[in-house]
């Protein structure tokens, strides 16, 4: 049984926990460890992590039966933009609908929000297999490019899009 809430800057210790998981799991055979080691400081640490919800990152946190499986993450980046920055299940649980559930909460939220048509983008690395979920929950390619994070790191992304009316 999947359920879903939202997360307070209080879960920022259970998501760093989550994301020391699961997102290893998902690039260590797309990225170098340092690399990896990197975006994880980068995205997942303590004081960067309060910065996303000061920012007002807005999360969810999906558990099944009553044991945490994934995040997601949505920030607004404009008046008709929604960015879907962070969507992660745990392996153990991939398969078993915990993506598509915390994907159709980040639309609800956006609509929840924003009551008229809008547009949600995510970046996703070009060699993620995550590529064929988005693309199955509507998303289209928009655009791609590699981007500096710090460090002489890129990310090598697709930008996906999704119209939301």
């Amino acid at each position: 049984m999947l359920s879903i809430r939202r997360a307070s800057e209080a879960d920022c210790a259970l998501i760093r926990r989550l994301a020391g998981e699961v997102f290893p799991a998902t690039y260590r055979e797309i990225l170098a460890p340092a690399q990896l080691d990197y975006m994880m400081e980068w995205m997942y640490s303590e004081e960067s992590l309060q910065g996303q919800f000061r920012a007002g990152h807005v999360w969810f946190i999906a558990s099944s039966d009553g044991e945490p499986c994934g995040y997601v993450s949505v920030e607004r980046q404009g008046g008709d933009l929604f960015h879907l920055q962070k969507i992660y299940v745990l392996p153990r649980f991939q398969g078993l609908g915990a993506g598509e559930f915390l994907f159709r909460r980040a639309v609800e939220y956006i609509r929840s929000v924003h009551p008229g048509p809008c547009m949600m983008e995510l970046n996703v690395n070009r060699r993620n297999r995550a590529l064929h979920f988005y693309e199955r929950m509507g998303m289209r390619r928009l655009r791609e490019g590699d981007f500096p994070i710090g460090d002489g790191y890129y990310m090598n992304d697709y930008i996906m899009g999704l119209e939301i009316v």
